[in-house]
């Protein structure tokens, strides 16, 4: 059963959820489904449009950022839009690690496929030590 519009607080906090365990996958075209086909996306200082530009993007940044694990929390939500916080870690090709902290706002349609992602986030230097998801 899609989760769509308007959202309650059972069925936010589901999305979330799906979204982080889908993530987590690093399966670039799995997450890419979850959009519309012409989703708006920010992350960072990247804007791009659709599912091409999202598999494109998450395959390079899964190429780069390895052993990826992701955490999403809800922050809020109104009718189609959803908030959250996230943080995840990951490390580069010479094994150094980073903890990225972020917030992204999620627009959905009416079928429940987000159509809008706009991402802030920075990354932080971690040592290994200190990773809170292993």
């Amino acid at each position: 059963m899609a989760l769509r519009p308007p959202f309650t607080l059972v069925t936010a906090t589901q999305k979330v959820l799906n979204a982080q365990n889908l993530w987590n996958t690093k399966n670039p075209v799995a997450v890419a489904a979850a959009y519309t086909p012409n989703s708006v996306w920010r992350n960072r200082d990247q804007f791009f449009e659709g599912r091409e530009g999202i598999i494109k993007f998450l395959t390079n940044k899964w190429e780069k950022e390895l052993d990826y694990k992701l955490e999403k929390t809800l922050f809020t939500f109104l009718g189609n839009k959803i908030a959250v916080h996230f943080q995840y870690e990951y490390h580069n090709k010479h094994g150094h690690w980073f903890r990225a902290y972020g917030n992204e706002h999620w627009t959905f349609d009416s079928e429940g496929l987000m159509e809008t992602r706009d991402c802030s986030c920075n990354d932080i230097p971690i040592l290994e030590k200190d990773r809170k998801f292993k």
